[in-house]
């Protein structure tokens, strides 16, 4: 969005009747959110402390990478969601279906494999690059009359007004030159989707549970000689959980059969501190890629660019607190294995805006304690669950007894050959029973 934009809407919001939820956050979570307003006829406000590109529909639809190197697992829930909403079409052309998913310990015995056709799915979910998703999120919230988008915005204030609203102070950056100025936005509700690190968390003086797990994930894209054939590889090794997941072609469409296949979104777990070897030697990243998967991938022959993210886990000890609700990496940081924590967020963010249409469209409060607190219970048990089995699987995955190793090796030989327990296990993986 260009500075004048940014700052001309900052401007009307001081002079205009409110939107109904301001939004602080504008990444795939709040833009996700505010699009699932926009469907429910609901208005919002979205504050991003960064700056968003200057895109159009029409401009080149290359894959830009101007977020990140990473590259975003949806679960078939996470598919349904934004088909609901309309969007799966503009996505659909850069994701790659995941129709198998092989899992093994490396060193190891177990091996267990799900197969879509066994499950009777059209696939286990899709992946897709990080710069293409938040892509036609932006362009789809740009295009939306019921969405505001005021970026550069950092939030200063949050508070309550007495009159039914909750009020954001904040100051802009423009291209680096910072605006001083407190300006203000009201609504009836507050939604922070600002991250890990959220700055209407730390404002609201709600205090978080923080677990460092020692350990870096290095993301990124890699080819391989053999085609994926739209499996994710699943590897666990002693520094931590692996991923190998399929990807389109660089320039191809996500739904052409004529797909080669070569292109991997790449997960690589290592112990905090070793990550600089991993980023900067792509022989030395090939090389250690190829004897923690063996031939599974087939061979590792080019390494993209890299990024490396430290996991915390960081939970919230309430995600609501008056007219403010906490969503997203604010609310729950997990790791990354198995893919849970965007698709976690997209659940959340679906039952809140079903909540609030139902309750806007019978006159009520959409900022109603009552109802907020509702919708806080209603996610705990989907949340809780989610928040063990990544922590049981990074835990149980890496302890080095011989023992538990035996133990989990033979659990996913079980896994493999025993009846009824796939599908429990595919389901909940997909999203489908949360």
């Amino acid at each position: 969005m260009e500075s004048v934009n940014n700052k001309t809407a900052a401007q009307n919001h001081d002079q205009t009747a409110i939107p109904q939820v301001l939004i602080v956050g504008g990444g795939h979570v709040g833009l996700s959110f505010a699009l699932l307003l926009a469907h429910h006829g609901m208005t919002s406000t979205l504050l991003e402390k960064g700056r968003y590109p200057d895109i159009s529909p029409d401009a080149d639809p290359k894959r830009s990478h101007y977020l990140d190197s990473r590259n975003t697992a949806l679960s078939r829930r996470t598919v349904q969601i934004y088909q609901e909403i309309g969007l799966w079409s503009a996505l659909q052309s850069h994701a790659c279906r995941i129709d198998s998913v092989q899992i093994s310990e490396q060193g190891s015995f177990g091996a267990a494999t799900l197969n879509k056709d066994e499950e009777q799915v059209e696939s286990f979910g899709q992946v897709m690059e990080n710069a293409w998703l938040g892509r036609e999120l932006l362009l789809a919230a740009k295009a939306s009359p019921l969405i505001t988008l005021i970026d550069g915005a950092s939030v200063q204030e949050v508070s309550e007004t007495g009159d039914q609203q909750v009020s954001v102070g904040y100051t802009l950056s423009d291209n680096g030159a910072d605006d001083t100025a407190m300006h203000t936005a009201k609504a009836r509700l507050l939604v922070a989707c600002d991250g890990r690190d959220s700055s209407v968390r730390q404002l609201l003086g709600i205090s978080t549970v923080t677990y460092d797990y020692q350990q870096t994930a290095i993301v990124g894209v890699v080819e391989t000689d053999k085609g994926h054939e739209h499996a994710a590889i699943e590897r666990f090794s002693p520094a931590g959980p692996l991923a190998v997941l399929p990807l389109t072609d660089a320039d191809g469409d996500g739904n052409d059969a004529q797909q080669q296949g070569h292109r991997r979104s790449v997960v690589w777990i290592c112990p905090k501190g070793e990550e600089e070897q991993y980023l900067n030697d792509d022989a030395h990243f090939l090389q250690t890629l190829q004897q923690a998967f063996g031939q599974r991938a087939g061979t590792f022959i080019a390494a993209g660019r890299r990024g490396a993210y430290p996991l915390t886990r960081v939970l919230a000890q309430r995600q609501v607190q008056g007219r403010c609700v906490i969503m997203g990496n604010a609310a729950h940081t997990l790791h990354p294995v198995a893919g849970q924590g965007f698709n976690l967020c997209m659940r959340d963010a679906h039952v809140l805006a079903k909540m609030l249409k139902h309750q806007a469209t019978h006159g009520g409060d959409i900022g109603n304690a009552n109802l907020l607190k509702r919708y806080e219970t209603a996610r705990q048990r989907d949340q809780k669950r989610v928040i063990r089995f990544c922590d049981a699987v990074v835990h149980g995955f890496t302890h080095p007894n011989p023992l538990v190793k035996f133990a989990r090796n033979g659990a996913l030989v079980a896994f493999d050959k025993l009846p009824n327990i796939k599908p429990l296990v595919a389901n909940y993986a997909m999203g489908l029973k949360a």
